[in-house]
């Protein structure tokens, strides 16, 4: 397998690279001359891939890069929030029990329920798709991969999940994607796009400024990241310091003295960092010599406040993920009346129509290659978390007695006929 590096802008047409890489080229020429000829500044604006800068009242305060890779190391693998979320909509999607069916028949038996059960040779189903799933989470996109090793059968015989910070998207003169390039150790693998079924499954999520890639919840929740980890980067340095604000060494020198020599300030220094600073040295009595007086402070209001800061910075990741706050173990939320509701909302919101859309795109990408049209989604009457209202839905409908049976069996979102095999 080889693998693509995403690009922070794709291009629509030839045309588009060129006239937006001459304005780009104008532009920088006349911020270097020093703005417009009618004397304006020049206009900046900043690229949704790109770093982005905000200016604080305190000093320059630097906010992470917004590319896939920056994202996912702030937002995933430095989070507990982001991972927990992710992880949650994942493995939920992918343990959730899948049906495939036609307008006639729902299979027990058929080729791709094989190949989704076992998709190569060192993944099963829920390792698979909880990889497909992790990556439109964390990137917008998934890329899933069709193995054909014998020619002569209608469906590939392996899937592979692409990383997508390595898969970049060709379009072609018309802004249709014409290949896909993976990218991985400085070599190069182009999966082109002929007449025949493609060879890569792309599943985006929506985004409304881009035709070839989607728009992911980490996209939208990292400034509430960067918040949440600024947030736990200055409690861990309260921690290094006792766990409160130290205080103030005031010196009042004899003589008319109004500082420290520099070696008795080196000393000081020192000692403070050897004997009072740190975990281990916490609540350490404070020897002063002559002339040193202690003046501990206490937390000021905005201190109080940065911990509900960070509190609400966690809520937004939440937010954008669409994972009620109370599962993952807010303290004080009660948005939810109880445990069972917000779980429930939480499959009926994000779990299923995520993996409702990605098993649909990939029965029509697996159809393409047999010819046959195919259905294939989440099994909701086996669903723990939904078993309550199903079983008032079953119950309405079979007591319907103006209904007949196939009318029935359609409302439930049943095949006309019983369950059978691919033979």
């Amino acid at each position: 397998m080889f693998g693509f590096r995403k690009r922070s802008e794709p291009t629509q047409t030839t045309l588009q690279v060129g006239a937006q890489a001459q304005v780009k080229a104008q532009a920088r020429a006349q911020a270097r001359a020093g703005g417009y000829a009618d004397g304006r500044a020049p206009e900046t604006k900043a690229s949704g891939a790109g770093g982005v800068i905000a200016w604080g009242g305190a000093g320059r305060v630097a906010w992470s890069p917004r590319d896939t890779v920056s994202l996912t190391k702030t937002g995933f693998l430095g989070n507990p929030v982001g991972f927990r979320a992710v992880k949650l909509i994942a493995e939920a999607a992918a343990a959730l029990p899948l049906i495939l069916q036609d307008h006639a028949r729902r299979y027990d038996r058929h080729p791709v329920l094989d190949l989704i059960g076992r998709p190569n040779g060192v993944q099963g189903r829920a390792e698979l798709l909880e990889a497909l799933f992790g990556q439109i989470l964390l990137t917008g996109n998934g890329y899933l991969e069709g193995v054909r090793l014998d020619e002569a059968r209608d469906i590939p015989q392996e899937l592979h999940v692409l990383r997508s910070d390595r898969v970049s998207l060709i379009p072609g003169a018309d802004g249709w994607p014409v290949a896909y390039d993976y990218t991985v150790g400085g070599r190069k693998h182009r999966f082109a796009l002929d007449e025949g079924p493609s060879p890569v499954c792309h599943i985006k999520s929506f985004h409304p400024q881009d035709d070839h890639y989607g728009f992911s919840p980490l996209q939208a929740a990292a400034t509430s990241v960067d918040v949440h980890n600024a947030a736990a980067r200055w409690s861990k340095a309260l921690l290094d310091n006792a766990a409160r604000p130290s205080g103030a060494i005031v010196y009042r020198g004899a003589d008319g003295q109004a500082a420290l020599s520099q070696d008795q300030y080196d000393r000081l220094l020192g000692e403070m960092e050897s004997q009072h600073q740190g975990a281990r040295n916490a609540g350490r009595p404070m020897l002063l010599e002559g002339g040193l007086d202690w003046k501990p402070m206490g937390f000021s209001p905005s201190d109080m406040e940065f911990q509900k800061t960070k509190e609400a910075a966690a809520r937004e990741i939440a937010v954008a993920f669409g994972v009620p706050p109370m599962i993952l173990g807010f303290p004080g939320d009660a948005t939810y009346a109880n445990y069972q509701e917000a779980n429930r909302a939480f499959y009926r919101l994000t779990v299923l129509p995520m993996a409702t859309r990605v098993t649909s795109a990939i029965a029509d990408w697996l159809g393409d290659f047999s010819g046959e049209r195919l259905d294939l989604r989440p099994d909701l009457d086996q669903i723990p978390a939904l078993a309550a209202e199903r079983e008032v839905q079953w119950r309405r409908i079979g007591e319907a007695g103006f209904l007949t049976d196939a009318e029935k069996r359609a409302l439930l979102g049943l095949p006309s006929l019983e369950v059978g095999d691919a033979g």
